[in-house]
């Protein structure tokens, strides 16, 4: 009967550390997208002499609006947006085979 009960709880305890791996994948997915917006900012804030919206004497509309850093929040808003919805329903479709 105790190697019955051990079995279930080493079960159990190897679920629960399944589960919190699975939360920290589906935490690291989450933020992949703000991180990048931040990562804009902050390059948009160290290098502000790329940033042409501040002085935009003489510079056309596409110069303005293509600006790297402008381009690296914009991929970081369109993966929270579009990409990272589907990876964690993945991810969470995956644990739910895994659990049941």
């Amino acid at each position: 009967m105790s190697a019955e009960l051990a079995h279930r709880i080493e079960q159990a305890r190897e679920r629960r550390l399944e589960r919190v791996r699975t939360g920290v994948r589906a935490r690291v997915v989450a933020s992949i997208g703000p991180l990048t917006v931040l990562a804009g900012i902050v390059w948009a804030v160290i290098q502000p002499w790329r940033l042409t919206l501040l002085h935009p004497h003489g510079q056309g509309f596409w110069w303005l609006v293509s600006e790297p850093p402008l381009f690296v929040a914009a991929a970081g808003i369109a993966f929270r947006l579009v990409v990272a919805p589907a990876l964690l329903r993945d991810l969470a479709q995956a644990e739910a085979e895994e659990d049941g």
